[in-house]
């Protein structure tokens, strides 16, 4: 990454000697007076150096006639030793020890997603609030937290790897879709979107409210001390969220991938048994995505029946409908297993795939009960 720290100073020297302080490579040892002094060298005649604070970075201050202000300029050449919010907090150390505020960070060029979510972790761990939210505000806590908008506007859409390649594949997501469209869209005469979509939705919904009823708890007046307890399940919340939306498309795209095969060309002997191959390749994952769904609906339960059993009592009917919308994510998706099995020429794999399916429905009714008999009990 490459990244200046805006400096409240005008004096290129003391951004110098910041930038001096935290690199890897540090700054000439002297003799006597640390700025005067005589530079020591080894027996080669090459300088001897005190490394800086931060490894795997490189930085050395400038005034930046365009904005009035000097500057740490900083490349980190490996994000994975330095993080991003580490580099910030140890120039604000360091400049602060020489009577300098770092007021703002600017990043040049892109930036990967992975170190702006990092940073957005870690800023809400120091405020003790729950990391358990969606990933748009944990990157806005990231942009407020290093002052990324310091001299000019931070639009992530524009700055971050990932946002930009997202952009450039102009395919359309159901989950893009407002609710209106999304439901218009399945209630047309296309076969698809359809219920294992829909399934792969209901498992969301719980997953967001079991993550709901964790963050209203980590921020509950008097539970102070419980915030990270939430957060952690908040986190596992957003994660199966995240993978319950993926799966609101990817189902789609498994029954399109069956459509596709039926397009193919089937004139002669040769092109009949690819036709048949690449018909049951596409059948067996579009069996084996609403079996995902399932296993990933599932684990929904352990989140909301914590959240009816120690969250915060006035949100337990939200983790009651949780799981309500979770055993119908399972049971649904269950139904799509069965009916894309049935079209697998491997029996044997068929009848494997509807066992595991008919297991993780009886497990889900079980454990739906469970949180329900907590949650009535609650109320």
């Amino acid at each position: 990454i490459a990244v200046n720290f805006n400096l409240n100073t005008t004096s290129t020297r003391r951004a110098n000697a910041i930038a001096f302080d935290v690199r890897e490579k540090g700054r000439p040892v002297r003799e006597g007076n640390p700025i005067t002094g005589k530079v020591v060298r080894d027996a080669d005649g090459n300088p001897l150096m005190r490394p800086g604070t931060l490894r795997a970075t490189k930085a050395i201050g400038w005034y930046i006639e365009e904005y009035g202000i000097a500057q740490v300029s900083m490349n980190i050449t490996d994000i994975a030793v330095t993080p991003l919010h580490v580099a910030f907090d140890e120039v604000c150390r360091k400049a602060d020890a020489r009577g300098v505020r770092v007021t703002g960070t600017e990043i040049v060029g892109l930036v990967p997603k992975r170190a702006l979510l990092e940073a957005g972790r870690y800023f809400l761990r120091k405020q003790r609030r729950s990391a358990g939210i969606a990933e748009e505000e944990i990157v806005r806590i990231a942009v407020k937290s290093m002052g990324l908008d310091d001299l000019k506007p931070f639009d992530p859409k524009e700055k971050v790897i990932e946002y930009l390649l997202e952009a450039e594949d102009q395919k359309k997501r159901l989950i893009d879709m407002t609710c209106k469209g999304f439901a218009e869209e399945t209630a047309s005469e296309s076969p698809a979107p359809g219920g294992g979509s829909i399934a792969a939705y209901m498992g969301a919904l719980g997953a967001a409210l079991g993550t709901m009823v964790a963050n209203l708890s980590s921020h509950k007046a008097g539970w102070d001390d419980r915030w990270e307890e939430f957060s952690g399940w908040a986190e596992k919340g957003q994660a199966l969220l995240r993978e319950l939306l993926h799966l609101v498309d990817e189902d789609t795209a498994a029954f399109n991938r069956i459509m596709a095969v039926f397009a193919m060309p089937k004139s002669t002997d040769e092109e009949k048994a690819a036709r048949s191959a690449a018909l049951q390749a596409a059948t067996l994952y579009a069996t084996q995505v609403p079996l995902r769904t399932m296993k990933t609906a599932f684990e929904v339960f352990a989140i909301v029946r914590a959240m009816a059993a120690e969250g915060n009592p006035n949100s337990v009917s939200d983790a009651g409908v949780g799981a309500l919308a979770a055993r119908s994510a399972v049971l649904g998706a269950c139904l799509n297993v069965k009916i894309n099995a049935a079209g697998l020429k491997d029996r044997a794999a068929a009848d494997a795939l509807v066992a595991e399916a008919n297991a993780v429905t009886a497990a889900a009714e079980r454990a739906e009960r469970e949180v329900l008999e907590i949650v009535e009990r609650k109320i």
